[in-house]
């Protein structure tokens, strides 16, 4: 009796559609490559939502800080961007064990608490820049692989007992609604889609009643249960 209740309750479309899922999130990590030196990846928003990007990550380290220094009103933020900025640029940050400064310039800043610095003298003007360039390419290499490493370790924690089911074409699923307005709506699809093309972990559907088609991860997938008589 109890297992076709719960049978009875699964197969529920209503209940597939409103229900709050409790685990993790299916699909896995996939890293984003790191670039081989400054600006040659940049991130803008055009279109979403997609996955979250180093610029997200980014956001994440910001605004906390400019959030903690703004004044009680919330209308001083402005001030304190140069001074986060500064202070975020020349810091060193733990994955790639450098600061941007020095992943820019190929040397440490010049701070106004700095002892007295190390100075070199090169014979001509065309050392300088062999050694500079040669500085660069071994800094950017050591920060890579250290972004690489610490991509692949936070991938391992990430992966851990996480869910990753793979759809066949034809199956039926329910995808995620984004942008709700209200607390009440259905989180996912009013109608059930169908899976017409697999690229796993992205899936293109397409609706049963509309037969729009529409790519969507595996993320925001859920599958639908249907009660055998």
């Amino acid at each position: 009796m109890k297992q076709s209740i719960i049978q009875y309750i699964q197969s529920r479309l209503p209940c597939q559609q409103y229900n709050i899922s409790r685990t993790k999130k299916p699909g896995r990590l996939q890293p984003i490559p790191p670039p081989e030196g400054p600006f040659q990846l940049i991130g803008m928003d055009y279109c979403g939502p997609f996955k979250q990007t180093p610029r997200e990550r980014f956001n994440a380290t910001f605004v906390p800080q400019i959030a903690k220094l703004q004044d009680k009103e919330n209308n001083n933020w402005d001030e304190f961007l140069s001074p986060v900025v500064f202070a975020y640029n020349t810091g060193t940050h733990s994955t790639t064990q450098y600061s941007p400064f020095q992943l820019l310039y190929g040397r440490e800043p010049r701070l106004p608490t700095d002892g007295k610095l190390s100075s070199f003298t090169f014979r001509k003007p065309s050392d300088y820049y062999a050694q500079l360039k040669k500085s660069m390419t071994l800094i950017h290499g050591y920060a890579r692989e250290n972004i690489i490493q610490k991509q692949q370790q936070y991938k391992v924690q990430y992966d851990k007992l996480r869910p990753d089911p793979h759809y066949a074409i034809n199956d039926r699923v329910l995808i995620r609604r984004h942008g709700l307005q209200n607390k009440l709506e259905p989180k996912f699809s009013i109608t059930p889609q169908n899976i017409i093309r697999a690229q796993h972990p992205v899936y293109f559907v397409r609706d049963e009643i509309t037969q729009a088609e529409t790519q969507v991860h595996i993320n925001d997938i859920r599958p639908i249960y249907i009660q055998n008589d």
